[in-house]
């Protein structure tokens, strides 16, 4: 029997101040939220099966249509079947609409108000990205949920350059609504711009809000303005936002990042933080980050983190996993973004279960000067 429902919506379960614990139904099944979405940039996350993924507790992934639309290309995605299938993830995925991406070019890439060119860091390519060609790529992709195409303003930003650049956004989002093809169970979400401007963000949510989205991202921030000032924002932005409809905080971040926008009303978030930390020897853990090529863990028997029941802590020490790092052993990133991944989605799982339970002051409370006291060598 297929369970998978057939219509995108998110429904609140409880509620305290600004905090929500909800779902979203999609076509490719249910997202508990507040949700973390690991990063599978190019139709994977680095160094994990999908099945890794799921059983670590995450819900969806987020793939890329910078990346994507030009290795594979969409097209030959469509024609294999859908993201869904070529990277055997039936559940929900979100596509980025490579506007980061370009923007991160810089150099190499020129905005007018038609769209954006670049060229292909991959091999010089000059290719063309619309507000138009950029649905079209997600469709090809059969993204649940696809993002407007938007400018990313740099930081920082004077409000007359960052006013130029949201207006052109909230332009780019209706053609994209325009363009966007309705299907039962999928969604498209606009994307709230503005730099550190109180009002131009209050300007962006409304422009958004009368155009119609099914769900409304806080982009352009996670780009150096400080934690600070990202919730200054937030508390800027969030109330402008429809009550009944998914909140996401793009790019976000370190686990204090992601509880203090909770806090805010934010529903779901992305990073390639766990990942690539991973990836370089950087392991999450409740108490703060560890650095698993310190040589003070070459003699050291203790799991990772002895509250995590991933493969890294449970079957393997700390000795074992410095090792692998300085021997250049393909297991140890492996296995460190296996845990980061895990820790993740531990913390989602803890923060929907205060909510739920109506605790999440004193709870996150509690987790913060835990994760800020440091990981301390045992006496």
């Amino acid at each position: 029997m297929d369970e998978r429902v057939t219509s995108f919506s998110w429904s609140s379960s409880a509620t305290s101040g600004a905090v929500r614990l909800g779902s979203i139904a999609t076509a490719h099944g249910e997202i508990r939220t507040p949700a973390f979405m690991p990063v599978g940039t190019a139709a994977t996350v680095k160094g994990l099966l999908p099945g890794q993924v799921r059983d670590a507790g995450a819900d969806i992934v987020l793939g890329n249509t910078y990346h994507l639309m030009l290795r594979p290309g969409s097209e030959r995605v469509r024609r294999l079947g859908g993201l869904h299938t070529f990277m055997n993830w039936p559940g929900p995925i979100l596509t980025d609409s490579g506007g980061f991406q370009v923007f991160s070019l810089k150099e190499l890439s020129k905005i007018t108000e038609e769209g954006a060119t670049f060229k292909s860091h991959i091999d010089g390519s000059k290719h063309e990205l619309t507000p138009e060609r950029s649905m079209a790529i997600q469709n090809d992709l059969d993204a649940t949920i696809t993002m407007v195409l938007d400018e990313c303003t740099e930081h920082p930003a004077t409000h007359e350059r960052a006013k130029a650049s949201m207006e052109r956004s909230m332009r780019w989002a209706a053609r994209c609504r325009d363009a966007f093809e309705r299907r039962e169970g999928y969604a498209l979400f606009g994307i709230v711009q503005g730099g550190v401007h109180e009002d131009l963000r209050k300007a962006s949510a409304e422009a958004l809000v009368e155009i119609g989205f099914d769900g409304y991202a806080v982009g352009g921030l996670a780009v150096g303005e400080g934690q600070d000032e990202m919730f200054r924002v937030l508390d800027a932005t969030v109330p402008h936002l429809p009550e009944d409809r998914p909140r996401y905080l793009m790019g976000v971040g370190r686990p204090d990042d992601i509880i203090g926008a909770v806090a805010r009303g934010i529903d779901m978030f992305d990073c390639v933080l766990p990942t690539r930390s991973g990836r370089t020897g950087q392991a999450f853990t409740r108490r703060g980050t560890v650095n698993i090529r310190n040589a003070r863990h070459q003699d050291d028997p203790r799991p990772l983190d002895e509250t995590c029941a991933c493969s890294a802590c449970t079957d393997h020490s700390r000795a074992y996993l410095h090792h692998l790092f300085r021997c250049g052993e393909m297991l140890g990133p492996m296995l460190l973004t296996l845990h980061n991944i895990t820790m993740y989605q531990d913390l989602m799982a803890e923060i929907r279960g205060a909510i739920g339970e109506e605790r999440y002051d004193a709870w996150s409370s509690s987790y913060l000067e835990e994760f800020g006291r440091g990981d301390v060598d045992p006496l």
